[in-house]
């Protein structure tokens, strides 16, 4: 089976857990998710299953929409409310003291990663090194977040929507706005609802997969993941060039395309430059 799963993953399973579990699922060991999620986490998490799985790599630069709630007055060395407190204090902050905060986190801006995530320095992940109770220098690193929007504040806790650039990390997002209000803050819930082309609308719970007699109606063609390119259908002859490896003239303006065989199938992601069509990505049966 080829294709990709649009799975709601549940809190308390790493995303390695769930590729293991569908690994079986699906009875393939070809198997691969687009974007790490946090155990606490929820949400949308594509796995590419079979041959679907040369898509990965366009997918690590997708574009992520969060919804997480804040929890203001605490701090952790997780920077989520499932780490040790190292301060705890009283909250007096208005909703307009929040809502005034928020635009200096809109754009690019610099974030420092966090020690318990998989980055690697000096070969050793973050999280291990934490783990042993070492902290090391991290260099900061440009993120945008393109959309931070109040959905709700209480006074201890707000809830926010965040449409963010790859690696982004949504609980330093929330540490840092705890600090920039003078009060700390760390994650207390976080749901991804979109995750490139996918939403959480299109997401099948775990459990269902699970239950599953026959997984594959839950598959989506590969295609699905680049469907914001327009298509074209090739003719036979550029086909054979394609299923070749080679380029080919075909007057289109200059981009990126889908291109098809006559009989519906995917062949390749391809770029067209002055006239020119040539791979970026096949994704036909060898």
């Amino acid at each position: 089976m080829n294709g990709i799963v649009i799975v709601d993953k549940p809190q308390g399973w790493t995303s390695q857990d769930v590729t293991a579990r569908l690994r079986r699922v699906f009875n393939t060991r070809r198997i691969g998710h687009g974007g790490t999620l946090d155990p606490m986490a929820t949400g949308v998490l594509p796995v590419f299953v079979g041959r679907a799985t040369r898509g990965v790599e366009f997918f690590e630069h997708a574009e992520k929409i969060y919804e997480a709630t804040i929890r203001l007055g605490l701090t952790t060395d997780t920077e989520d409310v499932t780490g040790a407190v190292l301060t705890e204090q009283e909250v007096s902050i208005s909703e307009q003291d929040f809502l005034d905060i928020l635009p200096q986190f809109r754009g690019k801006i610099q974030q420092i990663p966090p020690m318990y995530s998989a980055l690697k320095v000096n070969g050793q992940k973050l999280c291990d090194l934490a783990r042993k109770g070492k902290e090391v220098e991290r260099q900061p690193r440009e993120i945008e977040i393109f959309q931070l929007e109040c959905l709700a504040f209480d006074g201890n806790t707000a809830r926010l929507r965040v449409h963010c650039s790859k690696g982004t990390y949504i609980r330093t997002l929330c540490k840092d706005i705890g600090a920039a209000l003078g009060c700390g803050g760390c994650m207390a819930a976080l749901r991804r609802v979109n995750a490139g082309e996918y939403t959480i609308e299109e997401a099948v719970p775990l459990q269902t997969l699970l239950d599953a007699q026959d997984p594959k109606p839950f598959l989506r063609t590969v295609d699905t993941m680049f469907r914001n390119h327009k298509a074209v259908t090739l003719t036979a002859n550029q086909e054979k060039r394609c299923r070749n490896g080679n380029s080919f003239t075909l007057p289109l303006p200059d981009g990126t395309y889908r291109a098809y065989a006559q009989n519906g199938e995917f062949l390749m992601l391809a770029k067209v430059d002055n006239g020119i069509m040539s791979t970026i990505k096949s994704f036909f049966e060898v």
